[in-house]
């Protein structure tokens, strides 16, 4: 489990969701924090230069965790180790945008045959960074139909013609719709349906375990919660921050986290440091 790479989300990100989850404008934030609106734009803009005492208002005002988001902005975030996990966890990373978007292969030690969570946005992408060891797959989950996670969906399934889609409801054919509740057993593997709004309408987030070996295990939470930060809320800002305070309350602190975007992080870490965990 490689986890070396960037936060999706910088301060001046974090404040733009924030901002936007409140329904406040810098100006507002400004006039309620004590924080002159400049450094607030300047901040959104990448520039920072922002105190403590600057930081804890903003935190306090926008509902944040101070802890979280001054490691963020000290460019200290933490990192969890990962270890334990009783399969084999893979993530395919690979560009989007001016960033990366991930998907995930999970399959058992030892086996050419694996389960797919997501697609990227095109199936060349998927190419240069599928191990080499899985040949074949028995399912491929989506988590939401934007295209940087379904984009690739339709050439997979030419290349695997064996392996079952399952997916959120969307006005296409020839998948198994989840409503979200629902547990799939596949061999070797028991998977959590959890419907997880907020992003997008239709959005499920999968919780992955072993069916026979003991150990933690994968929460691929798509745009739901990301190490440090939660994914956008173009549905609804209430729905998604109840739906990750939930997830990060009820699971099982040793639960790797696969997000859509940025590093994998574990649920007892993002409880502690999630900015958005207040």
């Amino acid at each position: 489990m490689v986890n070396e790479a960037e936060l999706e989300d910088e301060l001046g990100d974090i404040l733009e969701k924030a901002m936007k989850h409140a329904g406040m404008t810098a100006e507002v934030l400004a006039r309620r924090s004590g924080v002159p609106v400049t450094k607030i734009k300047d901040a959104e803009d990448y520039r920072y230069d922002l105190a403590p005492a600057e930081l804890h208002s903003l935190a306090d005002v926008l509902k944040l965790n101070e802890i979280g988001l001054s490691a963020l902005s000290g460019g200290c975030y933490p990192r969890p180790e990962l270890k334990g996990l009783p399969f084999e966890l893979h993530t395919l990373a690979m560009p989007f945008g001016v960033g990366r978007v991930n998907a995930y292969l999970i399959a058992e030690r030892g086996s050419d045959t694996g389960i797919l969570f997501d697609t990227g946005c095109h199936f060349e992408d998927l190419t240069p960074v599928w191990p080499e060891g899985i040949r074949r797959l028995s399912a491929i989950f989506l988590t939401h139909w934007d295209a940087d996670h379904s984009g690739g969906l339709k050439e997979v399934r030419e290349h695997h013609p064996e392996a079952r889609v399952f997916a959120p409801p969307a006005p296409v054919s020839g998948f198994t719709v989840l409503a979200g509740t629902e547990e799939i057993r596949l061999p070797g593997f028991r998977i959590q349906v959890m419907s997880t709004q907020g992003h997008s309408e239709h959005h499920h987030s999968y919780h992955v375990r072993s069916a026979a070996k003991p150990g933690p295990g994968v929460l691929v939470s798509g745009d739901l919660v990301f190490a440090g930060s939660v994914a956008c809320a173009f549905y609804s800002p209430h729905r998604l921050l109840a739906n990750v305070r939930r997830v990060l309350a009820e699971m099982e602190g040793e639960t790797v986290v696969a997000p859509g975007h940025g590093p994998l992080t574990t649920i007892e870490n993002e409880r502690r440091y999630n900015v958005f965990n207040y």
